[in-house]
């Protein structure tokens, strides 16, 4: 009788754990859907913005003023700004404000990346943003699925990355394109690991986020950041080392 009540403990005890499982790994789905959610649609008003830059034309007064005015500095650190916002200030948010700057900021990112369809043909941008695509999707499905934990490759790609963004300031005053060429090149490999990393670091915090609902629901959003960053800066990596000018 009481190897029947063991057993029977056992098996009811397998049933809850799977059970349990098969919740968690519902809920990391659905988190991981959200954050691809929110990377999608960021992407797509940034592409609107930067489209109707296009439509308006390069000798329309307003895109004169934009891009060729010292207003131009505006337009491209604005992003940043927004970025150090969202950074700092995301847990003291609600879901709903950081919802909309998240999506004011990826239109704010649409306006300063309107002069790409001034200075690239079209066919161009759009063959570097099928690339891009593809390869964002394979290297953020590796991240997710791979066993082989990414926390050391981490470091050094952010070691890469401040080291990419200190070349590309010194270039400014160099105007060197051999620099330039090294910059995009090792830029697009910094961005390809980064999005295996950022994918794999996602998963891995929703089993500390998924207690709190909140603090879950505002992370989908900072998570959506990073890896909305790191396809925009792997497009524009691409592009540069690719693409065709008018």
């Amino acid at each position: 009788m009481s190897d029947y009540d063991r057993n029977a403990q056992a098996r009811w005890g397998t049933s809850v754990d799977r059970a349990g499982q098969a919740e968690i790994d519902q809920g990391l789905r659905s988190y991981m859907l959200g954050i691809y959610n929110h990377m999608t649609l960021a992407l797509a008003v940034t592409a609107l913005v930067a489209m109707g830059i296009y439509m308006l034309g390069a000798s329309n007064p307003l895109v004169q003023t934009l891009y060729r005015t010292p207003l131009k500095w505006v337009v491209m650190l604005a992003p940043l700004a927004f970025i150090l916002v969202l950074s700092w200030r995301f847990e003291r948010m609600s879901y709903s404000s950081l919802l909309m700057t998240f999506y004011a900021f990826a239109a704010v990112m649409g306006l300063s990346m309107g002069w790409i369809g001034l200075v690239f043909k079209v066919g161009s941008i759009v063959q570097a943003f099928f690339v891009t695509t593809v390869a964002f999707a394979g290297l953020s499905l590796y991240g997710y699925t791979t066993k082989r934990s990414l926390s050391g490759l981490g470091s050094f790609l952010i070691m890469g990355l401040i080291g990419l963004i200190v070349a590309s300031l010194l270039n400014i005053f160099l105007k060197s394109g051999a620099l330039a060429f090294a910059i995009h090149m090792i830029g697009v490999l910094i961005f390809a690991g980064l999005t295996a990393w950022d994918t794999q670091r996602l998963k891995e915090d929703y089993d500390y986020l998924m207690q709190d609902r909140s603090l879950l629901a505002k992370a989908s959003i900072m998570g959506a950041l990073s890896l909305y960053l790191n396809f925009v800066n792997m497009f524009q990596m691409i592009l540069a080392l690719t693409g065709e000018r008018e």
